[in-house]
């Protein structure tokens, strides 16, 4: 199995970057893993830490219509080029964190994906260049109120309520270039399709980008969904699965103003 990099919490509220073991032991890191952070002498057991979101990133770099067959199912046509948008930190949670239903929307959908996590800092890099930037891969649900998106005409609302990007469980080094992403909806096979169809493929997302803007180590960049999209219910559990890492399930729970 490919070694998991994980981002955890102790019981002291101390947050460690650290390397998961076959037991659920965790060995720590002095630093991030991606700035060559090394194993120290201490290790904490399953039953003493909380796992986190598997970094902590300054920004969220989203890909929208990144797959044909979605492109289509959303009644438009393939983007000539990278059609990017931004998800704030606050919509980070962790595998098995809660999804919470906004009273704004009427319609909030699953979409699953694969993320890349820069290991480097990258601007105006060539394709060759891009691929070296990338550090690792994990697991993302750009989770989107439909009906906003339709509405606004534009995708922050939609696609910045807090609770609206888990990503996790952890972090491997790499993937198979046919790697399945599948999600299923409580027990619902929904969406299935490999990483290879990617219209543009990750390291083109990362040089395109680079020439935006700067990415810093530890940023995310979510790469696109399949076809399947769909809406969620409370109380609806959401299973994204990527071969090669490994799955990440949460919950749907009402948001609840406060009065």
């Amino acid at each position: 199995m490919a070694q998991r990099y994980v981002r955890i919490q102790a019981p002291d509220q101390r947050i460690f970057y650290g390397l998961l073991h076959l037991d659920r032991t965790v060995q720590v890191l002095d630093a991030p893993p991606w700035l060559h952070g090394q194993p120290m002498d201490l290790t904490f057991p399953e039953t003493d830490y909380q796992l986190l979101a598997p970094c902590a990133p300054s920004k969220i770099v989203a890909v929208g219509k990144n797959y044909a067959k979605h492109a289509a199912e959303m009644g438009g046509v393939l983007p000539p080029e990278p059609l990017l948008f931004l998800k704030p930190t606050t919509t980070i949670i962790p595998h098995c964190g809660s999804i919470l239903y906004p009273p704004q929307s009427d319609r909030v959908d699953y979409e699953g994906e694969l993320a890349l996590v820069m290991g480097d800092r990258a601007v105006d890099c060539s394709l060759a260049e891009a691929e070296t930037k990338i550090w690792g891969y994990t697991i993302a649900n750009d989770v989107t109120a439909r009906d906003l998106q339709q509405k606004d005409g534009q995708w922050t609302r939609a696609k910045g309520f807090d609770t609206f990007c888990p990503i996790g469980p952890w972090i491997v080094r790499e993937i198979s270039p046919d790697a399945q992403v599948t999600t299923l909806l409580n027990e619902t096979n929904v969406q299935s399709a490999s990483v290879s169809e990617m219209v543009f493929s990750p390291a083109a997302l990362v040089s395109y980008i680079s020439h935006i803007m700067t990415l810093l180590p530890g940023d995310v960049i979510l790469t696109g969904t399949p076809e399947g999209v769909g809406p969620m219910q409370v109380g609806d559990r959401v299973r994204v699965s990527i071969e090669g890492i490994g799955f990440l399930e949460n919950t749907v729970h009402k948001r609840i103003s406060p009065e």
